[in-house]
């Protein structure tokens, strides 16, 4: 009996849909990324402080709206969340050049955005990771989640380099109504999704609490889960120590033009591409939880490359891509561990608590990285994020995914 071929993802429309939306969202993230902290610093004359505070507070409130959010993901249907925070970060992003036009730009602004779309970006997120097995099915997550994260990483690439160049010759406000307009694209190829999402299944009488509690307990109770966890929360906490203080390092201390910024970020994205789109390969040849730890290994030396900036501006970029290599490579292997472990039911509740650990983790690392810029300079900070990046690899060492294959 002849077996049927499997239709290439990208030929299914749901998927294709998905793809297109997230694609062009994450090149203006990524230009956003580059631009907000740099108008901080040329507009508003931000130290240190103030903006590992900016960076911090994207993330930060998932701490508080974490757990929350992923009980309440479970109980509707995702596509409309991730469409209506679509329509919201834009609006959001639209009113930082509106304000600055008109001459009234603070830094009070770009906080209260940085959180309201810290809040989008987590609820977008948990119903994004919880639709994919849905639209692929478990067993191509791999492929699914290689398709996703490698194109991401093509655009950290393109929207950094481009988010330099264009703050460059037009302004970081013009960079972020970019980013905002990106978020309308997502939106509109999000609404074409036509895949019949299956209804949220009710548990009558079942308190919020006791939903969010079910998701914590399960993480937790599975060792995959937790090394999982662990990986990312060390890794979400180096790579913001390293990277938060570098629009001030670079530009300011140096004296670096912001293209040199965007190019040594776009570097790192190149990284992510090519660990993303070679993940599967190394999985296969090594074992998906053994390629984890054994390329962590590898790649810890060259995270003290990275605090070498001041030195070799390049040299360091370099160091810096290795690091996102492998940063690529897990966001494939361990994210798809991590759908496939949890049954459908539970998705968005697993999804959130492990957001909250990695995004938590992220905004303690952007805080971390201006105490310590603003009490030993930014170097004291880069050098304490390298040292947590190069340990990171130990929990997955430690755990049973050592012997995945």
């Amino acid at each position: 009996m002849t077996a049927v071929a499997e239709t290439p993802l990208l030929r299914e429309p749901s998927f294709r849909y998905l793809y297109l939306a997230s694609a062009v969202s994450q090149f203006g993230t990524q230009v956003g990324y580059v631009a907000m902290p740099l108008l901080a610093v040329t507009a508003l004359d931000a130290g240190p402080g103030e903006v590992g505070l900016l960076s911090a507070l994207t993330t930060i409130t998932v701490l508080v709206l974490g757990l929350p959010a992923g009980a309440w993901v479970d109980r509707v249907r995702r596509r409309p969340v991730m469409i209506a925070t679509d329509l919201v970060r834009a609006v959001l992003l639209v009113s930082v050049p509106v304000a600055w036009w008109l001459g009234a730009l603070t830094m009070a602004q770009l906080y209260g955005v940085a959180i309201a779309s810290g809040v989008g970006t987590l609820f977008f997120d948990v119903a994004s990771q919880s639709t994919v097995p849905h639209l692929v099915g478990r067993d191509r997550l791999t492929a699914a989640n290689s398709v996703l994260v490698g194109t991401n990483a093509a655009m950290d690439v393109s929207g950094r380099s481009a988010a330099g160049v264009l703050v460059t010759f037009a302004g970081a406000p013009v960079a972020i109504l970019l980013d905002a307009l990106t978020y309308l694209w997502s939106a509109l190829w999000l609404r074409r999704i036509s895949t019949p999402e299956p209804p949220p299944v009710p548990v009558p009488g079942e308190r919020f609490g006791r939903q969010i509690g079910e998701g914590v307990r399960y993480l937790f109770g599975n060792r995959i889960l937790v090394a999982v966890a662990a990986q990312g929360g060390l890794s979400n906490l180096g790579f913001p120590l390293c990277s938060t203080l570098l629009p001030v390092l670079l530009v300011n201390d140096l004296g670096q033009p912001a293209w040199v910024l965007g190019a040594y970020l776009a570097v790192g994205g190149l990284g992510t591409l090519a660990g993303s789109s070679t993940a599967h390969l190394i999985g296969r040849r090594l074992g998906r939880g053994r390629g984890v730890y054994v390329i962590g290994l590898a790649t810890a030396p060259f995270a003290f490359l990275v605090p070498c900036v001041g030195w070799n501006v390049w040299i360091s970029a370099a160091a810096w891509s290795l690091l996102c290599f492998r940063t690529g490579m897990n966001n494939v292997l361990l994210v798809s561990f991590r759908q496939q472990v949890t049954p459908d039911p539970m998705l968005g509740r697993v999804n959130a608590t492990m957001r909250l650990i990695l995004m938590g983790a992220v905004g303690v690392g952007g805080l971390l990285a201006g105490l310590l810029g603003e009490v030993w300079g930014s170097g004291a900070a880069m050098w304490a994020g390298a040292s947590i990046i190069a340990l990171s690899w130990i929990p997955i060492w430690l755990s049973p995914l050592r012997r995945e294959i």
